[in-house]
Protein backbone atom coordinates (compact mmCIF):
# COMPACT_ATOMS: atom_id res chain seq x y z
CA UNK A 1 0.00 0.00 0.00
CA UNK A 2 2.85 2.36 0.85
CA UNK A 3 4.50 1.68 -2.50
CA UNK A 4 1.28 2.59 -4.31
CA UNK A 5 1.11 5.87 -2.37
CA UNK A 6 4.75 6.59 -3.23
CA UNK A 7 4.09 5.92 -6.91
CA UNK A 8 1.04 8.19 -6.83
CA UNK A 9 3.04 10.96 -5.17
CA UNK A 10 5.90 10.56 -7.66
CA UNK A 11 3.51 10.70 -10.59
CA UNK A 12 1.90 13.85 -9.17
CA UNK A 13 5.32 15.48 -8.74
CA UNK A 14 6.36 14.56 -12.29
CA UNK A 15 3.09 15.92 -13.62
CA UNK A 16 3.60 19.16 -11.69
CA UNK A 17 7.14 19.55 -13.06
CA UNK A 18 5.98 18.91 -16.63
CA UNK A 19 3.15 21.40 -16.24
CA UNK A 20 5.49 24.08 -14.94
CA UNK A 21 7.84 23.55 -17.88
CA UNK A 22 5.06 23.77 -20.49
CA UNK A 23 2.70 26.33 -18.91
CA UNK A 24 3.18 29.86 -17.59
CA UNK A 25 1.67 29.60 -14.11
CA UNK A 26 3.07 32.73 -12.48
CA UNK A 27 0.27 35.04 -13.60
CA UNK A 28 -1.19 36.43 -10.38
CA UNK A 29 -4.93 36.60 -9.81
CA UNK A 30 -4.50 40.04 -8.23
CA UNK A 31 -3.10 41.25 -11.56
CA UNK A 32 -6.47 40.57 -13.18
CA UNK A 33 -8.32 42.24 -10.32
CA UNK A 34 -6.20 45.39 -10.51
CA UNK A 35 -6.43 45.49 -14.32
CA UNK A 36 -10.21 45.32 -14.02
CA UNK A 37 -10.29 48.16 -11.49
CA UNK A 38 -8.06 50.31 -13.72
CA UNK A 39 -10.37 49.63 -16.68
CA UNK A 40 -13.52 50.54 -14.73
CA UNK A 41 -11.96 53.80 -13.55
CA UNK A 42 -10.86 54.52 -17.11
CA UNK A 43 -14.30 53.81 -18.56
CA UNK A 44 -15.93 56.05 -15.95
CA UNK A 45 -13.45 58.86 -16.68
CA UNK A 46 -13.95 58.57 -20.45
CA UNK A 47 -17.74 58.58 -20.10
CA UNK A 48 -18.24 61.17 -17.36
CA UNK A 49 -15.23 63.47 -17.66
CA UNK A 50 -14.48 63.34 -21.41
CA UNK A 51 -18.11 62.72 -22.46
CA UNK A 52 -17.00 59.82 -24.66
CA UNK A 53 -19.86 57.48 -25.56
CA UNK A 54 -20.03 56.71 -29.29
CA UNK A 55 -23.62 55.89 -30.18
CA UNK A 56 -23.08 55.62 -33.93
CA UNK A 57 -20.50 54.16 -36.26
CA UNK A 58 -19.21 57.16 -38.22
CA UNK A 59 -18.40 60.62 -36.82
CA UNK A 60 -17.57 63.71 -38.81
CA UNK A 61 -14.38 65.41 -37.66
CA UNK A 62 -14.67 68.32 -35.24
CA UNK A 63 -12.32 70.09 -32.84
CA UNK A 64 -14.30 68.96 -29.78
CA UNK A 65 -14.35 65.33 -30.91
CA UNK A 66 -10.64 65.37 -31.78
CA UNK A 67 -9.76 66.87 -28.40
CA UNK A 68 -11.82 64.36 -26.42
CA UNK A 69 -10.65 61.46 -28.56
CA UNK A 70 -6.99 62.30 -28.00
CA UNK A 71 -7.65 62.42 -24.25
CA UNK A 72 -9.41 59.04 -24.37
CA UNK A 73 -6.51 57.50 -26.30
CA UNK A 74 -4.03 58.89 -23.79
CA UNK A 75 -6.21 57.54 -20.97
CA UNK A 76 -6.22 54.11 -22.62
CA UNK A 77 -2.42 54.16 -22.84
CA UNK A 78 -2.15 55.05 -19.14
CA UNK A 79 -4.52 52.19 -18.22
CA UNK A 80 -2.49 49.78 -20.37
CA UNK A 81 0.79 50.83 -18.75
CA UNK A 82 -0.70 50.51 -15.26
CA UNK A 83 -2.19 47.08 -16.01
CA UNK A 84 1.01 45.75 -17.59
CA UNK A 85 3.20 47.20 -14.85
CA UNK A 86 1.03 45.67 -12.13
CA UNK A 87 0.92 42.30 -13.90
CA UNK A 88 4.71 42.21 -14.30
CA UNK A 89 5.32 43.22 -10.69
CA UNK A 90 2.87 40.71 -9.17
CA UNK A 91 3.85 37.91 -11.54
CA UNK A 92 7.54 38.48 -10.75
CA UNK A 93 6.71 38.36 -7.06
CA UNK A 94 4.78 35.11 -7.51
CA UNK A 95 7.50 33.56 -9.68
CA UNK A 96 10.19 34.46 -7.12
CA UNK A 97 8.12 32.86 -4.38
CA UNK A 98 7.85 29.68 -6.47
CA UNK A 99 11.58 29.73 -7.19
CA UNK A 100 11.08 30.32 -10.91
CA UNK A 101 12.46 32.75 -13.47
CA UNK A 102 9.76 35.04 -14.86
CA UNK A 103 11.58 35.74 -18.14
CA UNK A 104 12.16 32.49 -20.01
CA UNK A 105 11.52 30.86 -23.39
CA UNK A 106 7.96 29.92 -22.43
CA UNK A 107 7.05 33.50 -21.51
CA UNK A 108 8.60 34.76 -24.75
CA UNK A 109 6.45 32.34 -26.79
CA UNK A 110 3.35 33.40 -24.86
CA UNK A 111 4.05 37.10 -25.49
CA UNK A 112 4.65 36.51 -29.21
CA UNK A 113 1.35 34.67 -29.58
CA UNK A 114 -0.44 37.49 -27.73
CA UNK A 115 1.37 40.27 -29.57
CA UNK A 116 0.36 39.33 -33.12
CA UNK A 117 -3.42 39.89 -32.76
CA UNK A 118 -2.87 42.81 -30.37
CA UNK A 119 -0.56 44.68 -32.74
CA UNK A 120 -2.76 43.99 -35.77
CA UNK A 121 -5.85 45.06 -33.84
CA UNK A 122 -4.16 48.21 -32.55
CA UNK A 123 -3.08 49.26 -36.03
CA UNK A 124 -6.54 48.56 -37.42
CA UNK A 125 -8.16 50.66 -34.68
CA UNK A 126 -5.83 53.58 -35.48
CA UNK A 127 -6.71 53.31 -39.19
CA UNK A 128 -10.44 53.32 -38.45
CA UNK A 129 -10.08 56.27 -36.08
CA UNK A 130 -8.39 58.18 -38.89
CA UNK A 131 -11.38 57.34 -41.11
CA UNK A 132 -13.84 58.60 -38.49
CA UNK A 133 -15.16 55.13 -37.56
CA UNK A 134 -15.06 55.91 -33.85
CA UNK A 135 -17.87 53.52 -32.99
CA UNK A 136 -15.66 50.51 -33.76
CA UNK A 137 -12.98 51.38 -31.19
CA UNK A 138 -14.52 49.44 -28.30
CA UNK A 139 -15.70 46.41 -30.33
CA UNK A 140 -12.35 45.89 -32.05
CA UNK A 141 -10.28 46.25 -28.89
CA UNK A 142 -12.46 43.59 -27.26
CA UNK A 143 -12.31 41.31 -30.31
CA UNK A 144 -8.57 41.38 -30.83
CA UNK A 145 -7.83 41.21 -27.11
CA UNK A 146 -10.07 38.15 -26.87
CA UNK A 147 -8.28 36.56 -29.83
CA UNK A 148 -4.89 37.26 -28.23
CA UNK A 149 -6.01 35.57 -24.99
CA UNK A 150 -7.35 32.56 -26.90
CA UNK A 151 -4.12 32.40 -28.88
CA UNK A 152 -1.96 32.51 -25.74
CA UNK A 153 -4.08 30.16 -23.64
CA UNK A 154 -2.08 27.14 -24.81
CA UNK A 155 0.86 28.47 -22.77
CA UNK A 156 -0.94 29.25 -19.52
CA UNK A 157 -4.07 28.45 -17.50
CA UNK A 158 -6.95 26.83 -19.40
CA UNK A 159 -9.33 29.44 -17.99
CA UNK A 160 -7.67 32.09 -20.15
CA UNK A 161 -9.24 30.48 -23.22
CA UNK A 162 -12.74 30.92 -21.79
CA UNK A 163 -11.99 34.53 -20.87
CA UNK A 164 -10.82 35.16 -24.43
CA UNK A 165 -13.96 33.66 -25.98
CA UNK A 166 -16.19 35.79 -23.75
CA UNK A 167 -14.25 38.91 -24.77
CA UNK A 168 -14.75 37.98 -28.44
CA UNK A 169 -18.48 37.53 -27.82
CA UNK A 170 -18.71 40.95 -26.18
CA UNK A 171 -16.79 42.46 -29.08
CA UNK A 172 -19.20 41.01 -31.63
CA UNK A 173 -22.20 42.15 -29.59
CA UNK A 174 -20.88 45.71 -29.28
CA UNK A 175 -20.04 45.77 -33.00
CA UNK A 176 -23.73 45.16 -33.73
CA UNK A 177 -25.02 47.43 -30.95
CA UNK A 178 -22.52 50.26 -31.24
CA UNK A 179 -24.38 52.40 -28.69
CA UNK A 180 -23.41 49.92 -25.96
CA UNK A 181 -19.71 49.94 -26.87
CA UNK A 182 -18.46 51.67 -23.71
CA UNK A 183 -20.64 49.46 -21.49
CA UNK A 184 -19.34 46.31 -23.17
CA UNK A 185 -15.77 47.59 -22.91
CA UNK A 186 -16.23 48.19 -19.18
CA UNK A 187 -17.73 44.71 -18.77
CA UNK A 188 -14.97 43.02 -20.75
CA UNK A 189 -11.89 44.79 -19.50
CA UNK A 190 -13.29 45.69 -16.10
CA UNK A 191 -15.85 43.32 -14.60
CA UNK A 192 -14.65 40.14 -16.33
CA UNK A 193 -11.03 40.77 -15.30
CA UNK A 194 -12.08 41.24 -11.68
CA UNK A 195 -14.18 38.05 -11.69
CA UNK A 196 -11.39 36.13 -13.42
CA UNK A 197 -8.77 37.47 -11.01
CA UNK A 198 -10.82 36.53 -7.93
CA UNK A 199 -11.47 33.05 -9.32
CA UNK A 200 -7.80 32.46 -10.15
CA UNK A 201 -6.67 33.77 -6.79
CA UNK A 202 -8.94 31.49 -4.77
CA UNK A 203 -8.36 28.45 -6.98
CA UNK A 204 -4.59 28.56 -7.50
CA UNK A 205 -3.04 30.93 -4.96
CA UNK A 206 -4.65 30.13 -1.62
Amino acid sequence: MREEKDYTRDIAQIRSIMERSSKFLSLAGWAGIMAGLYALMGAYTAYRVFDFNPDKLVYESSENLASNLSKVILLAVVILVLALGTAIFLSHKKATKRGENLWNALVRRLLVHMAVPLVVGGLLVLILIDKGLIGLMAPLTLLFYGLSLYNASQFTYEEVKSLGLIQVGLGLFSAYYVEYGVVCWALGFGVLHIIYGIYMHYRYER
